[in-house]
């Protein structure tokens, strides 16, 4: 493509500018080389203007900057305001605008933006349609599944997946809009057709991401300066805030004057059920839902889903049940194993997290709630109290074993946890190798019990002594059901 149609829309300033043809963009100088341009992005950590030289040196002759750098005269440098901005509107352009080929709809919000994506997408295919998802757990749309470093990926892989998109057919895509992510301008070129707002609460503050919650709060508010349609939690006081200077129409649900409400929500748990189950109201018909995830918070999620569905004329009511099998790899994920017992695989890893996934199974019927669990190495070793705490009270049994231990003894890990859970009089025991760990936990499950595998979630290895080793907790459940069912 040529530079000067990469450069549409975009305010610069070139004293050599000469129209050649880019055949990629590049934010990273480990990947130039000749026919690419580079971005030098400024991060929280690096700056990219360090790394101009290089990306000449490797083949570079386009480099965008925001400030004029000492390059070779053969190099056409770009100056822009901000190439956070610049690089999200070039990486559109280069991918050809792909965004203008989709239905997007954004979700923001502390908690409930993957579970929402997630149902978002199930109703839109059970209504027939093609709908892509970027988020926590990676992009994917048809067969294909992309792992991504971040739940809001950098401007240009975004673009590039929603090409991918396109070209594979779909007309809607459903995305996670993070905090960090629209702050740092990566959802700059988007154009949303719909915001949602689930809830507001202190998450991510600190040095590296946001340095109060007063700026937490305003990034996740930047959705909707790019939305023409927003649907908001009217439970939550900081919808009001997320929608100043708003002019777009506004949908709202909740569980009391709301346009989306539920009525009869029942938390239900049988040999082949365990979730929720609601009536939801709205102005032109009541659907019955059923969704086998725990928990009283989930229905806001649901409630949500479908604000969203029929804004865009889906007929929900028709394909409802397409719910009935829904499920979250790896977010209070429930895996079959026997009509006694349920196993619960969830990425709970903190004590916030902890105490609202167990308080929330505590409230359907069961015989024991029992936790298997660790706490990471070499870092974040608050954790290991507020977790120790929170499933010493909760919990009938806590297994503590290896959770990403890194360099660290995983034993002196679960032995401090352990220190914590004897405060508040809980039980516990530690076996160290997580595989041993869970066939343990399996095996000795009575009727009625919930098990609850925390920490790891939907994640392929764990970070040791010895670097990064495959490990999966789906795998370890399914070697357990092989094993007993020979």
């Amino acid at each position: 493509m040529l530079l000067s149609n990469i450069l549409n829309g975009i305010e610069y300033q070139c004293d050599n500018f000469i129209d050649f043809d880019i055949k990629d963009v590049t934010y990273n100088s480990n990947n130039a080389g000749e026919g690419k341009c580079f971005v030098c992005l400024v991060g929280t950590v690096s700056d990219g203007h360090s790394y101009a030289l290089d990306a000449y040196s490797k083949g570079c002759r386009c480099i965008f900057t925001q400030r004029k750098l000492e390059l070779p005269s053969d190099c056409v440098q770009i100056v822009t305001p901000d190439t956070r901005c610049t690089l999200a509107a070039v990486s559109s352009n280069f991918f050809g605008n792909p965004c203008d080929s989709l239905t997007i709809i954004g979700i923001t919000g502390t908690k409930g933006k993957t579970t929402t994506a997630h149902l978002i997408k199930t109703l839109i295919e059970a209504c027939g349609e093609n709908c892509g998802l970027i988020g926590t757990l990676g992009a994917m749309f048809g067969d294909t599944v992309i792992d991504t470093l971040n739940t809001t990926p950098e401007s240009y892989e975004l673009h590039k997946i929603f090409r991918r998109m396109v070209d594979a057919g779909c007309r809607f895509c459903v995305m996670e809009a993070s905090s960090l992510g629209l702050k740092m301008h990566r959802t700059d070129a988007i154009k949303f057709n719909a915001g949602v707002f689930t809830n507001l609460s202190p998450d991510h503050i600190g040095t590296v991401e946001h340095p109060t919650f007063e700026d937490y709060a305003q990034s996740k508010k930047l959705l909707f300066k790019y939305c023409s349609h927003a649907i908001v939690n009217a439970d939550d006081p900081s919808s009001e805030y997320m929608l100043e200077g708003f002019d777009g129409e506004r949908v709202t649900f909740g569980l009391s004057n709301a346009d989306f409400t539920a009525e009869n929500v029942t938390q239900f748990r049988s040999k082949d059920f365990f979730g929720i189950t609601f009536d939801c109201i709205s102005k032109d018909e009541t659907i019955h839902i059923e969704v086998p995830v725990p928990g009283y918070f989930n229905v806001y999620n649901v409630l949500a889903a479908v604000a969203v569905c029929k804004m865009f004329g889906f007929d929900i009511k028709n394909h409802v049940d397409s719910l009935r099998d829904f499920k979250v790899i790896g977010r209070t994920e429930i895996v079959r194993v026997n009509d006694d017992y349920d196993v619960i695989i969830d990425f709970a890893h903190n004590g916030l997290s902890m105490h609202s996934l167990l308080s929330t199974l505590k409230t359907y019927p069961h015989n024991r709630l029992i936790v298997l669990y660790g706490a990471i190495g070499e870092k974040n070793q608050i954790r290991r109290s507020e977790l120790g705490t929170v499933t010493g009270k909760e919990a009938d049994l806590s297994i503590l074993t290896s959770e990403d231990p890194g360099k660290e003894d995983p034993v002196r890990i679960a032995e401090e946890i352990a220190g914590y859970i004897r405060q508040v009089g809980g039980k516990y025991i530690i076996i160290e190798d997580r595989k041993e760990a869970i066939r343990y936990a399996l095996s000795h499950l009575e009727k009625g019990d919930i098990l609850v595998l925390a920490g790891k979630g939907n994640e392929n290895f764990m970070k040791t002594k010895n670097g990064k080793v495959p490990y999966s907790e789906h795998e370890e459940v399914q070697k357990y059901i092989d094993s007993i069912s020979k």
